[in-house]
């Protein structure tokens, strides 16, 4: 068994480690304890996939961003095993080309940019398009001229027009029903603007969100009048892309192209960053790696984005778990299992707060109704708990359904839930039914959803997060706190209500000669026991002394019936 003292040396060890951490990237590195008020910087890695058609070379193209409003490209790299790699300009755009004389087996080529969110940058490399002669068939050149001819009535200029042309698209249903036959929506609109004689085309952007992988380019269509242009949504002709939209193809230019390849796929995985935060960290390593000097930079981020996007979540896991500890050793709330509460929080980051609960007591409630039926049958527990498992991933799926079925497209969150856990929660709780009773049950389901919420709110925190992501020496110090609480042996906060009359005894209550309060005595008693332990049998001597005197003073009626010592009739 370890000694105390020892337990208290590792525990402070990995206390101070974690803090020195801490202290050495953020004096090293320059990274902030807080995040402040900064711009965004934008980490994107493009992943391109294909399987090689022989023993041939292979040459892939690959379109990347060009300058553009609100967007200032930081720095831009390539990874890939045995592949030249050059950046050339064709067509009006930039390509990446990789190439290879003997590729083998499935390969996987990287592309990563740092993409600075700065409102100053105004610079565009997008040129205006030519039009093109647009050769349409009948019936639909009748009835792509009826919409432009209702959309010219109703606006004023390129950009107006485009508004409307989308309406028309909208209200005679009939018509887009026919064209859409043989376009696409985008294509579609843009062809019904090169009918119309204004230059237009189709451009690609990446919707940035924190966190994300296996993104796709979305389509947009850009208007022009004169060298002036607005970028449209073909679904709802709003005009305008969003701050965290990236144009990643800009002229119209082949998006991939693949020689010696096929089944070629393209994903996008992005992540959010703050300057100084990720910047001058990174430029930080390189100026000391530059110089010769062996520099640990001690940061996730010198991991392929894919794998940051994934430890940017698993790093907030020991957030929740000391919430656990916390609450349930020293506060002493009850939860139906030891951390299956943090997996909820998790699971609530991805729905939302109110989201995840509605779909958590849905399930559960659901669960334990079938649960109920299930117990009638005397399953073996390997079946019953597999029958659950099934039951848990249909209420999941029908929840999905119906709720994308009505409009509420939140409801399709619900996935997120560990359905694994889930299910043995339903299993427990309807055993703890069984055997305590419906208010076991919601104490502790109860207990539960208090801990996850707890949990959910820290690691959902922008501070939070930002001192996990940046500092590992973090996790050190609250793996000492976890040591620390996991030593307690006292009351939990909860139970010291149980001992509320005892106190309000004590103080109340007065000794036999009713001059001083009872815990002064106890005070005085535990202070001499402590200076001088043989003085134990002084006191006892005169507490019995004591006693006897109040017993003498009582009324002969209220004396106590207490036997003679033996020997004595």
């Amino acid at each position: 068994m370890v000694s105390r003292g020892v337990f208290y040396l590792v525990t402070a060890a990995l206390f101070i480690a974690g803090l020195l951490l801490m202290a050495y990237q953020h004096v090293t590195f320059e990274i902030p304890f807080l995040p402040g008020e900064q711009r965004v910087v934008w980490q994107v890695e493009a992943k391109v996939e294909f399987e090689p058609t022989g023993s041939g070379p292979a040459t892939v193209d690959l379109v990347i961003p060009d300058i553009q409003p609100n967007f200032f490209q930081l720095s831009q790299t390539t990874a890939s095993i045995g592949y030249g790699a050059t950046y050339l300009q064709r067509q009006n755009s930039s390509y990446v080309e990789w190439t290879k004389r003997n590729p083998v087996g499935l390969q996987t080529l990287y592309y990563r940019g740092e993409f600075l969110s700065d409102p100053n940058a105004q610079g565009s490399a997008m040129i205006v398009p030519s039009i093109p002669e647009v050769v349409i068939e009948e019936p639909y050149a009748t009835a792509i001229g009826a919409i432009v001819a209702s959309a010219r009535e109703r606006s004023a200029d390129p950009f107006s027009f485009t508004v409307q042309v989308i309406a028309e698209l909208e209200r005679q249903s009939e018509i887009y029903s026919l064209l859409s036959q043989n376009f696409s929506r985008p294509e579609l609109i843009l062809n019904i603007l090169h009918y119309a004689k204004i230059p237009a085309r189709i451009v690609e952007v990446l919707d940035l969100e924190d966190g994300r992988r296996n993104r796709t380019l979305t389509p947009r269509i850009a208007v022009f009048e004169g060298t002036h242009y607005e970028i449209f949504d073909p679904v709802s002709g709003t005009s305008g892309i969003r701050p965290n939209q990236l144009i990643w193809n800009a002229n119209g230019g082949s998006r991939l192209d693949v020689q010696g390849g096929k089944n070629a796929r393209l994903s996008f995985t992005t992540i959010r960053s703050s300057v100084p935060v990720a910047q001058a960290g990174l430029l930080k390593v390189m100026t000391e790696q530059a110089q010769g000097n062996d520099v640990v930079s001690l940061s996730i981020e010198s991991l392929p984005l894919e794998e940051q996007s994934l430890f940017k979540g698993i790093l907030l896991l020991p957030i929740g778990v000391i919430i656990v500890v916390f609450l349930r050793v020293i506060i002493g709330i009850k939860t139906s299992g030891t951390f299956m509460p943090v997996l909820i929080a998790m699971a609530f980051l991805q729905t939302s707060l109110l989201v995840g609960l509605i779909g958590f007591v849905s399930i559960v409630c659901i669960g334990l109704v079938v649960r109920s039926w299930l117990s009638h049958l005397n399953l073996l527990l390997v079946a019953r708990i597999s029958a659950v498992i099934i039951v848990v991933i249909g209420i999941i799926g029908a929840i999905s359904l119906l709720t994308y079925k009505i409009g509420l497209t939140e409801g399709i969150k619900v996935t997120f839930f560990p359905m694994i856990i889930l299910s043995w929660t339903i299993e427990r709780m309807s055993i703890l039914w069984e055997e305590e009773g419906y208010k076991e049950v919601l104490k502790q389901g109860g207990g539960s959803l208090f801990v996850a919420i707890c949990a959910f709110i820290a690691m959902d925190s922008l501070i939070i997060q930002h001192l996990t992501f940046n500092f590992l020496g973090l996790q050190l110090v609250i793996l000492a706190l976890v040591l620390i609480m996991g030593n307690y042996t006292g009351f939990r906060l909860s139970e010291l209500k149980r001992f509320k009359p005892l106190v309000e005894q004590i103080n109340a209550h007065r000794n036999g000669d009713e001059t001083e309060p009872e815990y002064v005595r106890l005070k005085r008693e535990l202070n001499t026991l402590k200076s001088n332990p043989r003085a134990f049998d002084t006191i006892t001597q005169g507490q019995k002394a004591a006693d006897q005197k109040a017993e003498a003073q009582k009324p002969e009626d209220q004396k106590l019936d207490t036997p003679a010592p033996k020997g004595k009739e």
